[in-house]
């Protein structure tokens, strides 16, 4: 392949990104063979497979229609070699007329392909590491819709890269730097201040038509804590949101916590719909931690479109209390995901997703279970009705004045706030009436 390239400083770094993925002489995984079967069922094609180029080898990730080949062929051009050259798709509608194509080990020999296609695996900063593809035994046109449905579906394989790549870092940096607290305590200082920049977000983003407020409180000595929460914008017309909350406390916690956000983040990117990042979360949580002790945590996570009415909102739930919706005149309800599943536990966990638009004078809180949980001066668990009543007095009210009325609160606890506490608060304005003389 390298004789193939012009510039072979580029090769050098695609053949560097290619080993950072860790994708190499892998065993199967789950999500490479979905990729797989969608691509095989949207052709109709007997063959599929996600491939990755190294210099002088093939390496077959995932495939459908080619049990009889092994793991990796030789560098051949003519098919995956050949379609990583261009970013388009790349498609051979007949392998014999072909002048590369045609002596190519898998046309040549069986499968004997005739038919090729393929989309590459382009990653964030644009080196192509291989292909999603699908073949047939019988020469063919290529669908332009397919065609595109097959760039989407290398796209998720990128976007599935790039997750595990950041996740793989998080988890690293993170293990590293417990070790060394735990090796000497005099570095818990590094710990801790590391650990906050990567678990806490900056400053709310300003989201059109919306008032954003949290609060954030940590409950362990180590000031790193098992509470995470996030905005973001996702594009021009959209707004992501999520908070949750980890099982257990301090730096064991924070490891768990950093991996959620983190893996959220980048699967926000190449997921539209919000069950499907949680799913995604899950999958990685069981992924990391399999064999281990279960590392698992309760989450919502939104999208947040503005309309001309307000603000529409779609939150899947992962076992997480549900979202407070405070009416502007006063009515709270629970925008319930009721089935949704803790995140990280089973393998097929189970999401639900609920819907509702903020108007002007609406808001919603979203909070972890050390608010409710907290222990009242003489002795009674704060609760859903208590925060249920404090919301309905605050109707229409700016997101931080809700903050601060449960920061007050809150600091009256004193010994009974255990456990590590956020909230997020977020208020579509009320519209201004202005009275004419």
């Amino acid at each position: 392949m390298t004789a193939t390239l012009i510039d072979p400083g580029a090769e050098a770094a695609r053949l560097e990104a290619l080993r950072r993925y860790q994708v190499l002489d892998t065993p199967p995984e789950g999500t490479f063979d979905r990729v797989v079967a969608l691509a095989a069922r949207a052709f109709g094609a007997p063959i599929a497979s996600v491939t990755f180029v190294e210099q002088e080898r093939v390496w077959i990730k995932a495939h459908r229609g080619l049990a009889w080949v092994e793991h990796d062929l030789g560098g051949d051009p003519g098919l995956c070699v050949s379609a990583i050259r261009g970013s388009n798709p790349y498609v051979v509608t007949d392998t014999l007329a072909h002048p590369e194509a045609c002596e190519h080990p898998l046309v040549r020999e069986e499968p004997r392909v005739r038919f090729y296609a393929a989309a590459p695996i382009v990653t964030a900063d644009g080196h192509r590491l291989g292909t999603v593809n699908v073949m047939d035994v019988e020469p063919r046109e290529a669908d332009e819709a397919v065609l595109h449905t097959l760039t989407d579906l290398a796209a998720l394989v990128a976007g599935q890269l790039e997750t595990r790549l950041s996740a793989r870092a998080a988890v690293t940096l993170e293990r590293r730097l417990r070790q060394q607290a735990e090796a000497e305590r005099g570095r818990l200082e590094l710990l801790t201040s590391t650990l906050r920049k990567v678990l806490l977000p900056p400053s709310p983003p300003k989201v059109p038509g919306l008032d954003i407020a949290t609060h954030y409180h940590v409950a362990s000595a180590d000031q790193v804590g098992g509470d995470f929460f996030d905005v973001f914008r996702l594009d021009e017309d959209h707004w992501a949101f999520f908070l949750g909350d980890v099982c257990g406390k301090g730096a064991d916690a924070a490891v768990v916590t950093a991996l959620a956000r983190h893996t959220l983040r980048a699967a926000a990117v190449y997921a539209v719909d919000p069950e499907a990042v949680l799913a995604n979360l899950n999958m990685v949580l069981m992924d990391e931690f399999l064999g281990a002790d279960p590392c698992y945590c309760t989450v919502l996570y939104g999208v947040l479109t503005p309309t001309g009415e307000g603000v529409h909102v779609k939150v899947a739930g992962g076992g997480h209390p549900p979202a407070m919706i405070v009416r502007a005149e006063g009515d709270v309800e629970a925008l319930r995901t009721e089935g949704g599943m803790l995140v990280g536990l089973l393998q097929e966990a189970r999401f639900a997703v609920a819907e509702t638009t903020l108007r002007p004078g609406d808001g919603m809180l979203l909070y972890t279970d050390g608010l409710t949980e907290a222990r009242t001066p003489a002795g009674h668990m704060y609760g859903e009705d208590r925060l249920r009543s404090l919301a309905a007095g605050l109707a229409g009210q700016p997101a931080q004045a809700v903050v601060t009325r449960l920061e007050e609160t809150l600091s009256a606890f004193g010994p009974g706030l255990t456990d590590d506490t956020a909230i997020l608060s977020m208020t579509v304005p009320p519209i201004v009436k202005r009275h004419s003389r």
